[in-house]
């Protein structure tokens, strides 16, 4: 199974939409709250280039915001 992080905030809306889908498919991920650890909020700039959340990563492929059929298609690859 790949390597699945979020890079999220408590009061962001897609990130929760993220987070429930995974979470609705069985699938384990790590998540990083970047409004309260810099060093997490430096990582997720430097994968994505953004500053914006959710920010997710998938086995090495990155994906801006909640795309539903890219993380799909990410954990099919």
């Amino acid at each position: 199974m790949k390597k699945i992080i979020i890079y999220s905030t408590p009061a962001c809306p897609y990130c929760k939409m993220a987070k429930a889908y995974f979470q609705k498919q069985n699938i384990a991920y790590t998540d990083y709250d970047v409004s309260a650890e810099a060093d997490k909020a430096k990582e997720m700039v430097k994968k994505s280039g953004q500053m914006g959340v959710p920010v997710i990563d998938v086995g090495g492929k990155i994906i801006i915001g909640f795309e539903q059929k890219q993380i799909e298609e990410a954990l099919k690859a």
